[in-house]
């Protein structure tokens, strides 16, 4: 039969308790120090008895570890102040954007007319301004790019007749050197029939000399 469950409670009898300390004691003394060698932790146990008496391990120091303990509270702590420092900060600015919107969007809906019963006449002189600005900027926008469109198609235009006369030229080149080179050949032809034809008459006259 296996062992039956022991309930976790206070043991009355104090030679039992005391043989029951000393066996816990020495099994989480073990258990601490094989935690620190297996994981390569930092462990640090202190255990008092019900008499008051210490007993501790540590991988390196006791107080060592307490004061790594001390400062990494003091971190959490300071982050978790932050850390709520921030939410509320969050809270503010999404608080102010959505006001922001909702500002936006009406003032859209009166620019597009509508919702304007609850506006006083100050209001609506107001939104006729904004509206005339408006209407005068999209208007001088309007105007500068026609003028730079026109001048853009202009410019094109300005550019075709510009490749259209470097096409007629490159044309115009080649048929220029089509034409010297038949003239060329022309020559050559003539100048080798005048040679043919000067030998012919010196041949000639040195037959009427003889």
């Amino acid at each position: 039969m296996g062992r039956g469950k022991i309930e976790i409670k206070r043991i009355e009898n104090t030679t039992n308790r005391q043989v029951t300390f000393c066996k816990r004691r020495n099994g989480l003394l073990k258990k601490a120090y094989e935690l620190s060698v297996l994981c390569d932790a930092e462990v640090a146990l202190v255990v008092f008895s019900s008499r008051g008496r210490l007993y501790e391990y540590a991988t390196s120091s006791v107080k060592e570890s307490i004061e790594r303990y001390k400062k990494a509270c003091s971190d959490t702590t300071n982050t978790g102040f932050a850390s709520e420092g921030n939410a509320q900060y969050y809270q503010q600015e999404a608080s102010k954007l959505h006001q922001q919107i909702n500002n936006l969007q009406s003032t859209n809906r009166n620019l597009m007319g509508e919702s304007l019963d609850s506006m006083s006449l100050r209001d609506l002189k107001q939104l006729e301004t904004r509206l005339e600005k408006g209407i005068n900027k999209i208007r001088t926008k309007k105007a500068n790019l026609l003028k730079l469109c026109a001048k853009l198609i202009c410019h094109q235009d300005h550019n075709e007749l510009l490749f259209a006369e470097i096409e007629y030229m490159q044309k115009r080149e080649m048929e220029l050197q089509n034409d010297n080179m038949y003239l060329r050949n022309k020559v050559l032809s003539l100048v080798s029939l005048l040679h043919c034809d000067f030998n012919r008459l010196k041949r000639c006259l040195r037959g009427t000399g003889s």
